[in-house]
């Protein structure tokens, strides 16, 4: 299992570092034809591949150094920088978003002529590199917080060089370049829209909040009904890293010998489909098994 989990890691890895030279490339292209066509679309959209781009390395170096083993001062390793770097990565969509709207509101105040030509054909090479870096992402972006906030970069800006294209389009056909700022804007929602839910995981994930979705209980109620469970107390429920989910509690179950309180625990591990590791003690003629929990589910 942990093999197949560093194999895993080591082909995400290896498929983020050509990620990440392939789209430096394409900001350098595309940032030049921007400034060249006076295209504020097409820079704001390299501003926002050169955010992927960095983006990309974060998260690269949030996989490479989860891979270290957890030492005498980091008990847990190094699971937390995969979620610091998704909270960069979507802090860094949000200021981005806001760069885009205060240059799109000066080019509404005072437009400028745009070549449509270079912002079509440099938009379409973007779709393409984009939606193909999101295609070798979205499998370890399902489990992966980390990995998750790079590839709604690359998706977001898949969609956000349509809307340039879309502008490109408008300005070749109608003439009517303020078609340009107002895709700008569009594209800054995007980019913002985008951002929330990342910033909202991680933040809650930093501040040991449950997991989305647990019900805790529900989860109180599952060990409760074990044969043997009297009560359970000081439970706690919280995200280490991505797919690491922790808790912790305290379970008093009835008079009983040491053999059974130990069967007790394990079928409460069982019930809730969690790996842990107990400390049985007897207190007061009762055993209370006082548990530290790492959720497999």
């Amino acid at each position: 299992m942990g093999h197949g989990h560093g194999s895993s890691a080591a082909l995400t890895g290896r498929r983020l570092s050509l990620s990440i030279i392939i789209t430096l490339l394409f900001v350098a292209v595309e940032a030049t034809a921007g400034y060249f066509s006076h295209s504020l679309a097409l820079l704001s959209d390299a501003g926002h591949n050169l955010a992927d781009a960095l983006a990309l390395v974060f998260s690269w170096y949030g996989i490479w150094i989860a891979q270290r083993p957890s030492t005498a001062q980091r008990t847990f390793g190094y699971h937390r920088v995969g979620i610091l770097t998704a909270l960069v990565n979507a802090v860094s969509l949000v200021v981005i978003a806001l760069l885009i709207f205060w240059k799109a509101i000066n080019l509404l105040r005072q437009p400028e002529p745009v070549q449509s030509t270079p912002m079509i054909v440099v938009a379409l090479i973007a779709i393409m590199m984009n939606t193909v870096i999101s295609i070798w992402l979205k499998s370890a972006a399902r489990n992966d917080l980390n990995v998750r906030s790079a590839y709604m970069h690359m998706l977001g800006d898949a969609i956000s060089a349509t809307g340039v294209v879309v502008a490109g389009v408008i300005v070749a056909f109608t003439g009517a370049t303020i078609a340009d700022p107002i895709v700008s804007v569009l594209i800054g929602i995007l980019i913002l829209w985008s951002s929330w839910g990342i910033l909202k995981e991680s933040v809650n994930v930093l501040l040991e909040a449950i997991p989305e979705g647990m019900d805790m209980a529900d989860v109180e109620r599952t060990i409760g009904a074990v044969h043997g469970v009297l009560t359970v107390h000081d439970l706690h429920v919280w995200t280490v890293g991505s797919g690491m989910i922790c808790c912790s509690c305290h379970v008093m179950v009835n008079e009983q010998s040491v053999r059974s309180g130990e069967t007790c625990s394990v079928q409460s591990r069982k019930s809730c489909n969690i790996i842990l590791a107990s400390l049985t003690q007897l207190f007061r003629w009762k055993w209370r098994a006082v548990s530290q929990m790492i959720c497999t589910a």
